[in-house]
């Protein structure tokens, strides 16, 4: 028997009674009394995907025709028999294995050299690594063997994903490890209220459209000849979830094992699979997908999909996340916005204590350097405007003390014209250090604003002088050891930047004109321009 995604039990789910094997409709089972609480793989990354499935299936068999049916449902979830019936059209295209078509695989049975099933993983080495005998951070032999239903969300992680891969090989239909934005419901949502939260309200699609939304129901559209796939007459919309880049075919053996990843058993081991090159070349996509942030290069050019940086996700990045930057050139993910503007309003029970969840592969080309991770939270103010105002006067202040602070260590540890790159590990690790120490006050001025409660920009001003201060003194630290010239370069610097602090000077100007303070006697007239957000 082939593996049905749409009609068998496969994905590993946590209640509040325990661990189980559900099918997709069961993601409303005993919702009222011992609901569905979280995805239970054991990588991060498969939960995530988990996430973007889900929601794609629901956007694809039963997206909510406007707000008020969203919020009904939201309220009221389903049952179990809805959404099989709901799904059941589209089960056809959710067969993992057997004789017609694959679940995100081509629909030919390609011609190709087995490549071991781990290669899959995207953080797994690549041939050239292990022929080298490089992989030294991540190990070759990670798993041997896959259950199906693990080969399964491997396949759609990677297909959904997809990096960069050598000539020919396509990266994902957002590029090779997009990130992804979540919106979680309230203090301790369930499965569903996940889920439903970030489905996008839509029309049904036609039975005839269904080839354009699952590619592997028809031949596929390859690249040959520089063709692209673009939404419109080859691609409907809705394959924003179902991109298939790579031409892949998994090799099932029937003989009975044990999955190397979750211990699971199953009758029938995915050990390997086959590629060719030239798989869908996916382009003008980057406006499409609802869980993606998206930014533009400059005013007027191509709309592109956000993709996680070195430096982990926080406050920082709350505009582009959540709003728009200054220059209007990121805005947060269409989900975000959605429910900012429509489903949080004047619903206190969901827009209290709501999180971001932002997750994504690091990616350098084809190599994997980290998988992050992070939550923010998400606060309902009935002013949006004001809120926005105010989280640009915390992140331009913050950006100012930042970079006073890199000067500052700079000049404490390093002569007059020496030649130092502030993006060096040392000042980057700076830099994060202090973004995360003043996090907290970040979202607690954010949260007293949304509760309606007086801002006091004098307080978040001490926070940044007090961490500055002390992040300089750790990391230029005056000590009797300390040479003549040395003590002599600490001193200064650790002056000019207190006197920064305290609004004198050109940066000084800058950092109290952020934040709309009266400069200190003696410390000019002007005040400094605000400048771009972090």
């Amino acid at each position: 028997m082939s593996l049905n995604l749409v009609r068998d039990p496969w994905i590993p789910a946590r209640c509040r009674s325990g661990s189980k094997l559900i099918r997709p409709a069961q993601i409303t089972e005993c919702h009222a009394t011992d609901p569905i609480l979280a995805f239970d793989w054991p990588r991060a990354d498969f939960r995530i995907a988990s996430h973007e499935l889900l929601i794609g299936l629901l956007a694809v068999a039963c997206p909510p025709a406007s707000e008020d049916a969203w919020a009904d449902a939201m309220e009221t979830p389903p049952t179990p028999e809805e959404l099989d019936a709901a799904f059941a059209p589209l089960a056809h295209a959710f067969d993992l294995d057997g004789p017609g078509p694959r679940f995100l695989q081509d629909l030919e049975d390609l011609a190709a050299d087995h490549e071991p099933i781990e290669r899959l993983l995207i953080e797994a080495p690549g041939d050239s690594t292990v022929k080298k005998n490089t992989d030294l951070l991540v190990h070759r032999g990670l798993a041997a063997r896959l259950s199906r239903a693990t080969a399964a969300i491997t396949l759609y992680t990677f297909q959904n994903w997809a990096p960069a891969g050598g000539a020919g090989n396509r990266t994902g239909l957002r590029g090779g490890g997009p990130m992804v934005t979540l919106v979680l419901p309230n203090d301790a949502p369930t499965l569903w209220q996940v889920l439903w939260a970030n489905t996008p309200c839509g029309a049904k699609p036609a039975a005839a459209d269904l080839p354009r939304i699952f590619p592997w129901l028809a031949p596929t559209l390859t690249s040959e000849g520089n063709r692209t796939v673009t939404p419109g007459p080859d691609a409907h919309p809705l394959q924003c979830w179902w991109g298939m880049p790579r031409r892949i075919r998994l090799d099932f053996e029937a003989s009975p094992g044990t999955c190397d990843l979750t211990g699971q058993p199953d009758d029938i081991i995915v050990s390997g699979w086959r590629q060719r090159p030239r798989g869908a070349n996916y382009a003008f996509w980057g406006k499409e997908h609802p869980l993606t942030p998206q930014y533009r290069v400059k005013p007027g050019s191509e709309i592109l999909p956000v993709h996680p940086q070195p430096g982990g996700i926080g406050y920082r990045h709350w505009l582009g996340l959540v709003a728009n930057t200054r220059d209007d050139l990121r805005y947060p993910a269409p989900t975000v916005a959605i429910w900012r503007r429509d489903r949080a309003e004047g619903r206190a029970i969901w827009a209290s204590h709501t999180r971001l969840l932002v997750a994504g592969y690091d990616m350098d080309n084809m190599k994997a350097r980290g998988f992050v991770e992070a939550e923010m939270p998400l606060h309902h103010a009935p002013n949006r405007n004001a809120q926005e105002d105010l989280a640009y006067q915390l992140i331009d202040s913050a950006d100012t003390v930042a970079q006073a602070l890199r000067q500052a260590v700079r000049g404490a540890l390093f002569s007059q014209g020496a030649t130092v790159k502030l993006d060096a590990e040392l000042f980057a690790t700076l830099r994060e250090r202090f973004w995360a120490a003043t996090e907290p006050g970040f979202y607690r001025l954010l949260g007293d604003q949304a509760a309606g409660q007086a801002v006091d920009l004098q307080t978040w001003l001490a926070l940044l002088r007090d961490t500055a201060m002390r992040l300089f003194q750790e990391a230029a630290p005056l000590d009797p050891l300390s040479g003549a010239t040395q003590a002599q370069r600490i001193t200064q610097a650790q002056r000019i930047l207190a006197f920064t602090l305290r609004g004198y000077g050109k940066a000084g100007g800058e950092l109290f004109g952020r934040l709309d303070l009266p400069l200190p006697e003696g410390a000019g007239k002007a005040k400094g321009k605000r400048g771009k957000a972090a």
